[in-house]
């Protein structure tokens, strides 16, 4: 105790120290009269006395801070931050520097209206020091459960003297409070109306300033925006706006500035529809580093363009590193980079933005694209040698780079449009690149690589690559290209791949005229998107050929699309952001490859050498939304009947999950194969079912429904697997209880597990048993039909077809019916028969329903306007509805009538 009193005097007084040793025991002096005596005493004096020196040293900091910040910080950060705010900047600054710590500052507040504000301030303003911020940023923040917080605002600010940079990053939606916008927009208002009278020269066109007009964009504007915008600047980014208001283009605009007086500064304005707006920050920060651009203010605000979703507004002012380096040629080519980073795969911005800058963008989204459209043929050949990061990581390999850019340049002149190749100069110089590869590259699996690399080249008939507007890279490809020697299947008519932002699409087709719908595709985990990747083009082959098997009843061929989606790492909503913009991304795509427009007829070299349709319909995770606007794309594109471009169209269409067609369909097959197979009336005798496919689904929520309607209490569904788990109830699931999951759309694992049977039992797919149990219910749970009305395709094929067998041999179910496509491989089929004796109705007869409703429909779209469509829409579908059924019968019994005539060996 002795020490620590000594200890807390001398930080009192040092001089007293000598004083103090002397006292207390021992026979030390006396303590003077106005000495603390107890500990607690001394704790009380000690803390006033540093509490004292603190203060001192932070009011003589905060008098240095306050006046170089007030200073160094630009005019328009006082203008546009709140005062609190500032004042905790000052505070956050001053404790920083009183600390002589580096200014090195992540703040977290918010504002009066509950939106979260992440204040960031680093020192210096070197340049790429925002776009690692923006990198920093967190992805997913979430306010009240699971209401995501997008980020709505940025402001950028750099100090004068370059000592620092303080960003804020403003996180939710502003208020939708009603507020008077020709108050809040007095001084644009003003502004407006002066420079339509004035003859002064402006590049803003005169119905970006018409006062009604400008009125109804204000409203869509959030009050902050408006009061803090300068007139000119918010016009200009009104034009911005209008250029990509209902498409998912990107708009840029570069004027210099003088800001303060100050030569070479620029403002970069950037318009981006339907981006997520820190994506939208992050690849404009990137490229502008990468040009060499220092960013020194930047601002982001979020406009509603309806029903089109959001359009996000940047401005940044920004200087060159190198100021000799401008000039006009580079600055164009800044802002083609900009609007084509939207779409660009991050595969590909690594490559051509950090790797090899050298590259360019067009040379690096070849190069990933053919990646791409290597795995799923090279696989067959070795899958471990030719996996897909393999692929990727051999072709950019610092070792092979010079060779793929140099195939890359052969694609470009094949198709450029000002001279391209021709076949005898496309095979001379392909040649070259052949010997070459040959004689310099010993590794056998990258000179593979690289020869396929220029195989596609020769194999390309069309392509979009030099197409301003694009929104992925697409090539109309000979089949042949995919064929691995030594396969013997039919090639199909045509196929075109599209290669952009996280997704990959194939589109097959077995005839010129052919009917199929479009599938996305989202695996949960980067392996399984890797093994989703190499079956890819298989799977699509396989879905066509199937449809052209059950197009048997209307006259087009068959043909399928599957859009592999890489959604790793996102949040729901993030997932279902980048879905949507796939789904867009591909058709207009395919829009590029088909459409003959002046653009089309300047940019796109065709050695086809003859006009194309393509026809698509829904198929899964395919919404409304997305069919509404790609109907809307399409007439956009000048596709020449957009109505027919896609089918089960909300309005002017039969909406194959409304009227549950191919459900309808798929009921007949299974009722005759009852009746045929298992000697069962469905309307009389009592029956079991298991299922894949959830309520919620298309097919599976369809069919129970129709099960119910049709045989009510004789039907026993006793399993459901979807997705998030399975139900299952020997004594029969709940019918109310089932219905009342299809009704709200809500899949198998909601199922209130106090309808089930004491035997009963609801499995989640959220831990490894749940997951197991889906998995292999339609294997264990016994019923007299399997109907696979959802799933993967190859669920059941040659290696594991012998789990649906009993112990006993016999199956556990005697007849499947599919509603699935291509759940069971042919190969499983044959075994399941032979082995078993399991009767099974293959998906191209059970699944023919859906593509019957679109060829009627797309007919019908044809010859009617939208409203003579609509308004007899519901004789249409009745009458299509029974034309379906009809067809299903006829086919059914004629196909058991066949098998009892061959003794079942068909």
């Amino acid at each position: 105790g002795q020490q620590i009193r000594t200890n807390y005097s001398s930080l009192i007084d040092p001089g007293s120290a000598s004083a103090t040793s002397k006292s207390g025991a021992g026979g030390q002096g006396p303590r003077a009269p106005w000495q603390a005596e107890e500990n607690i005493d001394i704790q009380k004096v000690t803390q006033t006395a540093i509490i004292h020196e603190l203060t001192k040293q932070q009011i003589a900091t905060i008098e240095q801070v306050v006046p170089w910040f007030l200073n160094t910080m630009p005019p328009a950060y006082f203008r546009q931050v709140p005062e609190s705010f500032r004042l905790d900047h000052i505070k956050a600054v001053s404790a920083v520097r009183d600390a002589n710590m580096d200014l090195y500052l992540n703040l977290q507040s918010h504002l009066p209206d509950g939106r979260l504000v992440l204040t960031f301030i680093r020192p210096g303003t070197q340049p790429g020091l925002l776009l690692q911020m923006v990198k920093d940023l967190p992805w997913n923040h979430f306010q009240g459960g699971d209401e995501y917080l997008p980020l709505t605002r940025v402001q950028v600010f750099s100090a004068l003297d370059e000592s620092m940079s303080l960003n804020l990053f403003v996180y939710g939606d502003e208020p939708n409070e009603p507020f008077d916008v020709t108050v809040a927009g007095a001084r644009i208002l003003d502004y407006a109306d002066a420079a339509l009278t004035s003859d002064a020269p402006d590049e803003i066109p005169e119905d970006i300033c018409e006062r009604e007009g400008l009125i109804e964009y204000m409203k869509k504007c959030s009050e902050n925006y408006i009061t803090r915008s300068d007139p000119r600047r918010y016009l200009q980014q009104r034009m911005l706006f209008e250029r990509v208001s209902r498409t998912e283009g990107t708009a840029v605009h570069v004027e210099p500035s003088h800001v303060d007086d100050v030569t070479d500064h620029y403002w970069v304005d950037v318009a981006v529809a339907n981006s997520l707006p820190q994506v939208a920050l992050e690849h404009t920060a990137r490229l502008l580093f990468l040009h060499n651009f220092d960013v020194f203010r930047s601002h982001l605000d979020v406009v509603s363009d309806g029903e089109n979703g959001n359009v996000t507004l940047l401005r940044m002012l920004v200087a060159p590193v190198d100021p000799s380096a401008v000039d006009d040629a580079s600055m164009e080519l800044l802002k083609r980079e900009i609007k084509r980073a939207k779409w660009l795969d991050p595969l590909t911005m690594d490559l051509i933005f950090d790797k090899y800058p050298w590259l360019g963008v067009k040379r690096g989204e070849i190069i990933t694209a053919f990646c791409s459209l290597l795995h799923p043929v090279m696989s067959k050949v070795n899958s471990l040698a030719f996996s897909k990061g393999n692929i990727f990581d051999t072709v950019t390999d610092e070792k092979y780079i010079a060779y793929s850019s140099a195939i890359a340049d052969l694609f470009l002149n094949r198709f450029y449009p000002k001279g391209a190749l021709s076949d005898d100069e496309l095979e001379e110089q392909s040649e070259q690149l052949r010997r070459t590869i040959e004689s310099d590259i010993e590794d056998t699996v990258a000179s593979e690589l690289l020869l396929k690399m220029i195989e596609i080249v020769k194999y390309t008939y069309r392509t979009n690559i030099f197409m301003t507007d694009r929104y992925a890279l697409g090539l109309r490809l000979d089949p042949r290209v995919m064929i691995v020697e030594g396969e013997d299947k039919e090639l199909p008519y045509g196929i075109v791949f599209a290669h952009g932002r996280r997704f990959n699409g194939y589109h097959v087709r077995f005839r010129d005229i052919a009917r199929g719908g479009m599938r996305l595709v989202t695996p949960q985990s980067p392996e399984q998107f890797a093994l989703e990747s190499a079956h890819q083009y298989d799977e699509c082959y396989g879905l066509a050929f199937a449809q052209q098997l059950k197009n048997k009843d209307i006259p087009e061929g068959g043909s399928k699309a599957v859009n592999l989606i890489n959604v790793n790492g996102l949040s729901s909503a993030g997932k279902n952001f980048v879905m949507r913009k796939s789904v867009k991304a591909f058709t207009d795509t395919i829009l590029d490859l088909v459409v003959e427009t002046d653009e089309t007829r300047a940019r796109r070299i065709d050695y086809l050498g003859k006009k194309e349709t393509i026809y698509l319909g829904p198929d899964e995770q395919v919404i409304p939304d997305d069919i509404e606007w790609i109907i809307k794309r399409a007439a956009r594109r000048g596709y020449e009947t957009p109505n027919a471009f896609m089918s089960s169209k909300p309005r002017a269409g039969i909406n194959h999950k409304e009227y549950g067609v191919t459900s309808e369909g798929l009921n007949v097959y299974l009722d005759v194969a009852l009746r045929k197979a298992l000697g069962i009336d469905p309307t009389k005798d009592s029956f079991t079912i298991k299922m894949t496919g959830g309520p919620d689904g298309d097919v599976a929520g369809n069919e129970i429904k129709i099960l119910i309607r049709e045989y009510g209490d004789n039907c026993k569904i006793v399993g459901v697997a979807d997705h998030s788990g399975c139900a299952e109830d020997p004594d029969g699931l709940d019918h109310d209880e089932l219905l009342r999951l299809v009704h709200n759309n809500l899949c198998i694992s909601q199922f209130d597990e106090s309808k089930l049977g004491s035997e009963g039992v609801v499995h989640q797919a959220d831990n490894d048993a749940g997951i197991k149990a889906r998995n292999n219910m339609h294997n264990r749970l016994e019923a007299d039909a399997f109907v696979p009305a959802g799933g993967r395709p190859n669920t059941i094929d040659i290696h594991n077809y012998q789990h649906f067998l009993k112990p006993d041999g016999a199956p556990s179910s005697p007849l499947i019916v599919e509603g699935a496509n291509l759940f069971v491989t042919a190969e499983a089929r044959q075994k399941l028969y032979e082995e078993a004796g399991v009767v099974i109705v293959k998906d191209s007869s059970a699944n023919k329903g859906g593509v019957i409703t679109s060829s009627y429909e797309i007919i019908a779209a044809m010859l009617l306007s939208e409203d003579e469509f609509y308004d007899n829409k519901e004789a249409i579908v009745q009458e299509v509805l029974d034309k379906l059924r009809s067809l299903a019968h006829m086919e059914a019994e004629l196909l058991f009538r066949e098998k009892d005539n061959y003794q079942g060996r068909h």
